[in-house]
């Protein structure tokens, strides 16, 4: 298509409706966008822990060692079901009336939905219907977060200068490291209470703490200004008014490779993040400060990789960048699950920081500016959403339950979920390979 042929030659257009945008806007997007992806992060996080290692306790007890995680990654699966109709819903919203307002809501819905967790009762309060209401809580946090990792990126990219655009939209995927970190801060702090205590309210605090996340990224938010591309494209009349359909009709291919490039980073993410937590605490037996630790040591490695990978790709490109750590992640899969079974503390922080923090948040950081470039003004918050959010579903969302079934048919065996991962990240390494290179594109509506 003729939107998707502009793409190819970036040299063509180098400046942007931004041009003019002044360093306070600009820093105060980034400041609200990295408030946004810390709070998301930190949802996601503490529902990943709590996942890994109380919830089958609370909410689904008396299960053995593999259903029990079975019925919590099929949980924790549901909140990635609903990003897609999230991404669809908030994404047409993005682009017809403007991404500011959605930015403001999809906080607040996300928030709320985990503040909520905070308050619930359990299995031995109410049975059964406390995990009915854990997964109607984690769907809504789901819904919520479709639109908030597109939208953070995307209005970044919008104000920020072309020749730079690679490091400052990746600077607020940094927000997902300062939410890691204080997700696996506090859930460390009340892992320390006595059992009995931990189990009667402690997991609650890191839920019920939201809510000061909550109001400090609807204040930051309400004070962003809308997007000067979106400003602009609305003056000239050019706003769609069916994005979806636009998207659809003319950037199918773009989105195809979107959903491609995403597959290895999520999937990844998720299996590290979340499955190999469980496995190391209970199938290997290992410590549970151990994979916690790991996971806080791999996101301050992150917090160097993320805006490094960035500035790179505005030296080198995206797609090029991109194609090299993908296949890192590929290579990394075995010796980062042969580093596991060792049980050795070292060697498992240092699997998980390059697993997570090279491999994983290298591919992040890249998403930054890249999925905003493939996509025309017109329906581009529906296009980084839509890519984003069903290829979280189809690899992140699935991923540990996977993992799970995977685990209880090898017996044990790490080799298949080593496997799995190297093949998600195969797939986003040959999707650069019909992916274009967008590095100094404009980010005006192609029309």
């Amino acid at each position: 298509m003729a939107a998707e042929a502009a793409m190819m030659d970036p040299a063509a257009a180098t400046t942007s409706a931004d041009a003019t945008v002044s360093g306070k806007d600009l820093r105060r997007v980034i400041g609200a966008s990295v408030a946004g992806s810390a709070m998301e992060w930190y949802d996601f996080s503490i529902y990943g822990t709590a996942s890994a290692l109380i919830f089958s306790d609370l909410f689904f007890p008396g299960l053995d060692k593999a259903a029990g995680l079975l019925a919590i990654f099929g949980a924790y699966a549901a909140g990635f079901f609903a990003r897609p109709f999230g991404g669809l819903f908030f994404g047409w919203l993005g682009d017809k009336y403007g991404r500011k307002s959605v930015l403001v809501a999809t906080v607040l819905l996300m928030g709320g939905s985990t503040f909520c967790i905070g308050l619930l009762p359990t299995y031995g309060d109410v049975g059964v219907w406390a995990a009915v209401m854990l997964v109607a809580l984690r769907l809504l946090q789901g819904f919520g977060a479709g639109a908030e990792q597109a939208g953070a990126s995307l209005i970044v990219s919008e104000f920020a200068p072309p020749a730079r655009r690679g490091f400052y939209a990746a600077l607020p995927f940094a927000g997902c490291i300062v939410g890691i970190l204080l997700a696996n801060a506090i859930f460390t702090a009340v892992q320390r209470l006595p059992k009995a205590e931990f189990l009667a309210y402690g997991w609650r605090v890191p839920f019920l703490f939201s809510a000061a996340v909550i109001m400090a990224g609807i204040i930051i938010r309400m004070k962003v200004k809308e997007s000067p591309v979106f400003e602009e494209i609305k003056r000239a009349g050019h706003a769609s008014q069916r994005p979806v359909k636009d998207l659809m009709t003319e950037a199918r291919g773009t989105l195809l490779v979107a959903f491609c490039l995403r597959v290895g980073e999520n999937g990844s993410s998720y299996l590290y993040q979340v499955f190999a937590l469980s496995y190391l605490t209970k199938v290997l037996l290992v410590d549970k400060s151990i994979g916690t630790i790991g996971l806080t040591v791999a996101a301050a490695v992150a917090v160097l990789t993320i805006p490094l990978m960035g500035w790179l790709s505005d030296r080198f490109g995206r797609r090029l960048m991109y194609r090299l750590v993908a296949l890192f992640t590929c290579l990394w899969a075995f010796p980062a699950f042969w580093l596991f079974t060792t049980k050795d503390p070292v060697l498992i922080i240092v699997s998980m920081s390059m697993a997570i923090g090279v491999g994983v948040f290298g591919m992040y950081g890249i998403q930054g500016a890249y999925f905003p470039e493939l996509f025309n003004a017109r329906y581009r918050y529906t296009g980084i959403a839509v890519s984003k959010e069903f290829a979280a579903v189809a690899s992140g969302g699935i991923a540990p339950f996977i993992a799970a079934a995977l685990l209880a048919w090898a017996q044990g065996g790490y080799w298949p979920i080593a496997t799995y991962i190297a093949v998600l990240a195969a797939i986003s390494f040959v999707a650069t390979f019909f992916a274009p290179e967008t590095r100094g594109i404009s980010l005006r509506s192609r029309d």
